[in-house]
């Protein structure tokens, strides 16, 4: 009986957090997008990271590969020491950081005011 009780919390656990995989990563569409994307990529998304965190120490909070003006890369939002958010992108191609921009809480607030409402 308490084998089948621990069974069945396993894998109610492993539904539920498989949902939640999904449900974050944007579905199916997204997910392909993404993979078209990675065969594109000289560079793992390790790498990218690691170089970032060279850039701008901190926690990274996220990270995706995609497109932006015209060129492939890792963009990562870490947080930093002082609280707040550097978004830096990695060339996915070169692996170089094309690009640092530091976020203040007030537009850290409102990009995810911006990102709420498109999920709805």
């Amino acid at each position: 009986m308490k084998k089948n009780f621990v069974l069945a919390v396993l894998i109610s656990a492993f539904v539920t957090g498989g949902s939640l995989v999904m449900a974050k990563s944007g579905g199916p569409q997204e997910n392909a997008n993404e993979a078209k994307l990675a065969r594109q990529a000289k560079i793992t998304k390790d790498q990218a990271q690691e170089t970032a965190l060279k850039r701008a120490p901190g926690t990274v909070e996220s990270g995706e590969l995609e497109k932006e003006h015209g060129k492939l890369v890792y963009s990562f939002d870490i947080r930093n020491a002082k609280g707040t958010i550097d978004e830096v992108q990695v060339s996915a191609i070169t692996g170089k950081v094309v690009r640092v921009e530091h976020e203040s809480k007030q537009q850290e607030a409102a990009e995810k005011r911006k990102e709420s409402k498109e999920k709805h």
